[in-house]
């Protein structure tokens, strides 16, 4: 008889013989969190991009990407759970996994979302006291922050060609939280024309530093279209990482408001 069912959080019900000994993780910021879950040697594989923390990027077995992952590397690793993202894996990925592995699966576009993803992995791999004391120091540490109270106009910039992080994504809720004013409305992640930029005409352009690695040329090239914006780099794992990174998050945020 199975011991436990959850629920993850696209709906789906996770059915597990034990708690989970052999863990693949498929989303980066969630493999942080395992790590500071004390998983250690629990955790068997995962992406290329999981480079937090560096001796499990160096050590743990690498699974392909997030969107790419190999599959015959996950099945060789015989894993009794998998962790994975709606948005940040490939539906088909998970699919060709779930008939030989449980399967869990985050779908997260606002803090909530994120301190429920680490309750239930902590429940899930009998670590909950850990999760409840990491979501605690999270949420003191964005009870510092205290919002712009101008709410700035903010355009978002994640790659090039230029798209933006747009509503209904967690980045937008980071902005949100720190008093900005996310200038894309309508949709989560749209590409924007060097025309499409120039009128939008935002307070500030943010431009992360992942997952494309803008440079100064693009600072020149962003203020020529946008002259009366204020363009400046961003950490991007503080806007975009989920997990327990958010601990680092507000100190973060509040320096970068002290700055505006």
């Amino acid at each position: 008889m199975p011991v436990f069912t959850h629920t993850d959080q696209m709906g789906r019900r996770v059915t597990l013989p034990s708690y989970p000994q052999r863990i693949v993780s498929l989303v980066p910021s969630q493999t942080e969190l395992l790590y500071d879950l004390g998983l250690g040697d629990r955790v068997v594989g995962i992406t290329k991009f999981c480079i937090h923390p560096h001796q499990w990027f160096k050590a743990k077995t690498r699974v392909g990407g997030t969107k790419n992952v190999k599959l015959d590397v996950v099945k060789s690793l015989n894993p009794d759970l998998i962790i994975g993202n709606k948005e940040e894996n490939s539906r088909a990925d998970i699919e060709a996994l779930m008939p030989y592995n449980p399967v869990w699966m985050s779908d997260i576009a606002t803090l909530t979302d994120a301190l429920g993803m680490i309750k239930s992995i902590g429940e899930i791999t009998n670590t909950e006291s850990k999760a409840v004391e990491i979501i605690a120091e999270i949420q003191t540490g964005f009870g510092t922050i205290i919002p712009i109270e101008e709410k700035p106009t903010v355009l978002y910039l994640i790659w090039k060609p230029y798209m933006a992080a747009g509503s209904h994504t967690f980045i937008s809720e980071m902005l949100n939280i720190i008093g900005f004013e996310n200038i894309i409305k309508n949709e989560r992640y749209p590409s924007l024309s060097p025309e499409e930029i120039s009128l939008l005409s935002p307070d500030f352009i943010f431009l992360s530093s992942e997952p494309f690695p803008f440079k100064d040329q693009h600072i020149a090239e962003l203020q020529a279209l946008s002259p009366y914006s204020k363009i400046q780099l961003v950490d991007g794992e503080m806007f975009s990482w989920y997990g327990s990174r958010l601990k680092y998050a507000p100190s973060y945020f509040n320096q970068l408001i002290t700055d505006m």
